[in-house]
């Protein structure tokens, strides 16, 4: 048993998309020694039972030797995050809408599986926003957001670059983004896209009511604090999840990770080869 690895699997909310990929993970984890690892909402999601290659109701750990997810950029974000500084690296299968950050597609498990459990990948590192929130320290892995709460006013928020005001905005909300997250809600703002490799953050505003508002890359050097000059509190999201609030005359404070997690992804995959295959061609 000294030679059996182990690797850590989360899934979406979906089991019923899931359940052929899960049982070709297990065939393709016994072939190569390795035993799959359940935490308990995992075993009642897919209503688990013991079988060989399979421990359940494992409570998350960092002793693996390799995440695996099968879901959307929701779920792979959460596996980022949870793994962030272990050097355990997440292979992702995309049973979402975009899946940006998935490896492989459903249709693509068979060798996908024996090539993650053979460790025939390459590992992006990716980097993160260390974030200053009024409730603590937290990481994202593609962006934090700021929106404005739901039948209040326009919000005015304010960007501040290493202790000088850059400006200061009416609008719906406000988003600092990684290069990872720059495809996601930043894209959608008409932020510019932000290879993977670039060091340094982007921040773009939602429905700004300005003609001259327009996103900004920030150096990876410099802090970035967002500064709610509203009169009401501005809800905030980390990778799309709800994170709390910023209350009036409250600020958060980013600054760029260079190295946060390991994604793994097959040779031959690129980042503009996924931009052009999840979003299409940039120009005709």
């Amino acid at each position: 048993m000294n030679n059996v690895k182990l690797a850590t699997v989360l899934t979406h909310g979906r089991p019923g998309q899931t359940a052929d990929a899960l049982e070709s993970l297990r065939r393709a984890a016994i072939d190569a020694g390795y035993v799959l690892r359940f935490d308990r909402e995992e075993v009642a999601k897919h209503g688990l039972t013991p079988a060989e290659g399979l421990e359940l109701d494992a409570p998350l750990s960092d002793d693996v030797d390799l995440c695996v997810v099968l879901g959307g950029d929701g779920t792979i974000l959460r596996a980022l995050r949870r793994y962030a500084a272990t050097s355990v690296p997440v292979f992702a299968v995309n049973f979402g809408e975009v899946g940006f950050l998935a490896t492989i597609d459903p249709d693509e498990v068979g060798e996908g599986f024996a090539k993650a459990f053979r460790g025939e990948f390459e590992v992006m590192t990716m980097p993160a926003l260390a974030l200053e929130t009024p409730g603590g320290d937290q990481t994202a892995i593609n962006d934090v957001s700021f929106h404005r709460k739901l039948g209040e006013r326009v919000a005015t928020l304010a960007y501040v670059v290493d202790g000088q005001e850059v400006g200061k905005v009416r609008c719906d909300g406000l988003v600092i983004s990684t290069p990872a997250g720059s495809t996601g809600y930043n894209l959608a703002n008409g932020g510019p896209v932000l290879a993977w490799g670039v060091e340094g953050y982007v921040v773009s505003f939602i429905a700004p009511h300005s003609l001259t508002a327009r996103a900004l890359v920030v150096s990876p050097t410099d802090v970035l604090e967002v500064h709610n000059r509203s009169l009401e509190p501005v809800d905030v999201s980390i990778d799309g999840r709800p994170a709390g609030e910023l209350g009036p005359g409250e600020a958060l404070a980013s600054r760029f990770v260079s190295e946060a997690a390991d994604l793994a992804q097959l040779p031959g995959s690129s980042f503009y080869l996924r931009v052009r295959e999840r979003f299409g061609r940039l120009a005709s």
